[in-house]
């Protein structure tokens, strides 16, 4: 039980300051920074900073075996680097509301990936959270006043993107927890993303770019509490109560965004908003109550056998 309200606590976190970090994002695109600058930035000094904390501090924390190094790269270079880079990307295109409703189709796809290969079991309870979250999400995004298919393409197909780097970092994270601590699987993650962000574009291209107090000040505000702080919580929440449970729990993210807009902004609230947040807090409150445990994938208990590093 205390492992389970430490897992949900987690994940609500995680998914509070996500929630902070949005307005943040949109302020420096339109300040003229490119989401690519921004998602290379974010991403290289939170990989730094977390290195280097691990090193002065829990340096066992940094040992991996050589073949975990293919993992990360799969892990951080390729899934981590797109979930977040999309992201950024659709936001730059489209409404941060459709592109967070888009995104948010990322816990169908893990849930549907967990039960159909790992043998998660498929409960009344779970999928009644699932439909409830994602409505609820709908809801609160507003989806009935948009028309998708009139949108920004590119926007969408980027906002796509980052829901299948969402689900595949948040089922790659749970076979990462079978072997290595949450903080060590967030560390090799990060550092893996940021050398292919660095690869793909001109390495470090913040560099020589004239920015004032506020623009860094929002740069740091994201690479600790939009990244470092919030990944490692939803790596924690992974960790105790797996993949599905926790990116359904997630889905408070856009629900905290948009009552932190209306309690801190001004913004407007509607009634089928309020009640898009109550069925995502019900959904949470589901989950939470249920209990079960599911099976894990024989590929996964395997890799687990060894016993974790860290």
């Amino acid at each position: 039980m205390k492992n389970t309200t430490k897992g949900y606590l987690s994940a609500v976190s995680a998914a509070l300051l996500w929630a902070s970090c949005g307005t943040f994002g949109k302020a420096l695109f339109n300040s003229g920074m490119s989401p690519f600058v921004l998602v290379q930035t974010r991403v290289t000094l939170a990989a730094l900073t977390i290195a280097l904390w691990l090193a002065l501090t829990r340096p066992r924390l940094l040992l991996i075996r050589p073949r975990d190094v293919a993992y990360f790269l799969l892990f951080g270079g390729v899934f981590m680097s797109l979930m977040q880079l999309a992201y950024f990307m659709a936001i730059s295109k489209i409404q941060v509301a459709a592109a967070i409703l888009i995104q948010y189709l990322a816990p169908v796809l893990v849930a549907v990936f967990a039960m159909a290969f790992w043998n998660e079991r498929a409960s009344f309870v779970k999928i009644a959270a699932l439909s409830l979250s994602v409505t609820g999400c709908y809801l609160v995004a507003g989806g009935y006043d948009m028309d998708l298919l009139s949108m920004n393409r590119p926007g969408i197909l980027w906002a796509l993107a980052s829901a299948v780097g969402f689900a595949a970092s948040t089922l790659l994270g749970e076979r990462s927890m079978h072997r290595h601590n949450p903080w060590t699987s967030l560390t090799y993650a990060l550092v893996f993303s940021s050398i292919s962000l660095n690869l793909v574009h001109r390495p470090l291209a913040i560099i020589g770019q004239s920015l004032g107090a506020t623009v860094w000040a929002a740069i740091v505000y994201i690479v600790i509490f939009g990244t470092l702080v919030p990944f490692g919580l939803y790596l924690v929440a992974i960790d105790t109560i797996r993949s599905t449970r926790t990116i359904i729990t997630s889905t408070l993210e856009p629900i905290a965004a948009a009552f932190l807009a209306f309690i801190l902004l001004g913004e407007s609230l509607s009634f089928l908003q309020a009640g898009g947040g109550l069925m995502v807090i019900a959904a949470i409150i589901l989950l939470s109550l249920q209990r079960e445990k599911d099976s894990l994938a024989p590929e996964a208990i395997r890799s687990g056998s060894t016993g974790r590093v860290g």
